[in-house]
């Protein structure tokens, strides 16, 4: 199963605008969902696959500058396209260091604004298989007991068998076998790759 296909937002308060990438987006096999305000589409649940949000600055009530950042707050892997016709330097400075794939001052061309979808979609997969992944390594790591958390936080601290064994006043055969545990729930095979899951996970070395 290939899982579902890419979709486009929109956010314009321009019907006639909204109308035109509506047709352009569809014309290319893309499914589109426009809207005419940021409260609109904050209001519509989140896609199911990869997706990107083609926004436009000058919108009622939120602009699209306040959008973009109460997504950023939301960490919402959304990738954002900019349009407007009112774009000024410092505006553009703040959509790109805000994250957004593109900015394009209106009126621009169809294919530029296709090239751009296309870079954001493709953003949209990656940062969708980083979130799987992340979230599937964080059930992982839920998996393990609270002793096996104690031991692999001497794991990544670098202390050995004997070392985590004194620190939690265990056998040093039991800590081989709550190791032994820790690797295998984790999936790693080797402590290097241990202490970078650890990494990921923001879980700094620790004395048990």
């Amino acid at each position: 199963m290939s899982g579902p296909g890419p979709v486009v937002f929109v956010v314009d308060d321009d019907s006639s605008v909204r109308a035109a990438l509506e047709s352009l987006f569809r014309s290319v096999g893309l499914a589109v969902r426009s809207f005419g305000s940021a409260p609109e589409f904050l209001a519509e649940p989140p896609a199911d696959g990869p997706a990107c949000l083609v926004l436009d600055v000058r919108l009622p009530g939120m602009s699209g500058l306040d959008l973009q950042r109460q997504l950023a707050e939301r960490d919402t892997a959304l990738p954002i396209i900019i349009i407007t016709g009112h774009g000024d330097i410092p505006m553009t400075v703040r959509a790109m260091r805000a994250g957004a794939v593109e900015f394009l001052p209106k009126p621009f061309r169809d294919q530029d604004l296709l090239d751009a979808v296309q870079r954001a979609l493709d953003r949209s997969r990656v940062l969708r298989q980083e979130q799987a992944a992340m979230t599937d390594m964080q059930a992982r790591l839920d998996s393990l007991t609270p002793r096996e958390r104690q031991v692999m936080g001497g794991v990544v601290a670098g202390l050995l068998n004997k070392q985590i064994a004194h620190e939690l006043g265990i056998s040093e055969v039991t800590v081989k076998i709550h190791r032994g545990q820790v690797m295998q729930k984790m999936r790693a095979t080797s402590v290097a790759e241990l202490v970078r899951m650890a990494d990921r996970l923001g879980i700094g070395p620790t004395t048990p």
